[in-house]
């Protein structure tokens, strides 16, 4: 491995943790504010945060290239942007145990929502057969052992599984969605416009999440500075560093590697709330969890 694959490598493991600590970030932050109210915060900053990144990427364009047009971005992002708005706010329901204590549900923890969000990476391929392409034995293989993971951690012995878990699960199936969309319309584009995909998307999202939050819930300076540094965290580090990280990463990282890696997001995950939430995890679901990543692996390796 020559030096700029290992040091991408080292910057996509980077980013694994920073997003699978998002997770202990959004599930402290919901003990200050509603749920869309931490998502149209953070969005709102992670968009913010990818500004000067642009401007930066600009000035080193190849000169004479004029990139994809604003109809295509617009049009683009806005899709981007109402899936991730679906993800984002099922995932921060599921996270969100104060909110759905109120009407006797349980959450998900930040380990069990990281490893559940963390299908997406089998989703896609199987997502794909609708868009007639084809998934090998690896797909199959490693769908199968992460559907049996995910059983393993989500579903209790009384075969109970908690309402956070199951919002979970369905958000995974809008990032896998958002994968294959970003898939159909990425091509033909560079790091700079790729960027600008992404704000796009992010404002959107925000701006969907604000909307509703201030239709739903309550929204007040006290709730919001008690949540200043997970949102800071959510939006700046997870949005604005990690994805920077990502991108500058992928320019010289193997595809596979990458995907590899970055499904390390879901383990950070589970370590982070150990160290800083106190959860814990009976031996079914470690086995479980050990399940799931080795089937996103295998899907991976084996596509």
């Amino acid at each position: 491995m020559n030096s700029r694959a290992l040091r991408a490598d080292i910057l996509l493991f980077i980013t694994a943790a920073i997003w699978g600590l998002a997770f202990v970030a959004q599930r402290v932050g919901m003990e200050h504010v509603g749920p869309l109210t931490f998502n149209g915060v953070r969005f709102t900053l992670g968009a913010i945060a990818l500004i000067p990144l642009i401007l930066h990427m600009r000035k080193r364009r190849t000169p004479g290239f004029t990139g994809v047009g604003k109809k295509q971005l617009l049009l683009g992002g806005g899709t981007l942007g109402l899936a991730l708005f679906f993800g984002a706010t099922l995932q921060q329901v599921g996270l969100a145990g104060p909110q759905l204590a109120e009407y006797g549900f349980q959450a998900s923890t930040a380990g069990k929502a990281g490893f559940i969000t963390g299908l997406y990476v089998v989703f896609v391929p199987i997502f794909g057969l609708l868009l007639a392409q084809k998934a090998g034995l690896g797909t199959w293989i490693g769908a199968a052992l992460a559907v049996t993971g995910m059983f393993l951690l989500s579903v209790t012995t009384d075969l109970s599984v908690s309402f956070g878990d199951v919002l979970i699960l369905v958000g995974a199936l809008f990032w896998a969605g958002h994968v294959l969309l970003i898939g159909k319309l990425s091509p033909g584009m560079d790091a700079v416009d790729a960027i600008k995909l992404s704000t796009v998307q992010f404002a959107v999202c925000a701006a969907f999440s604000l909307v509703v939050a201030a239709l739903t819930e309550e929204i007040t300076l006290g709730g919001l500075q008690g949540a200043a540094m997970p949102i800071a965290y959510g939006g700046l580090m997870s949005v604005g560093v990690a994805y920077t990280l990502q991108v500058v990463a992928q320019r010289d990282a193997q595809p596979a590697h990458a995907a590899i890696i970055l499904s390390l997001e879901a383990v950070f995950a589970a370590i982070g709330g150990w160290m800083f939430l106190n959860e814990m995890m009976t031996v079914r679901a470690m086995i479980g969890c050990g399940l799931m990543l080795t089937g996103m692996v295998l899907s991976q390796l084996k596509p």
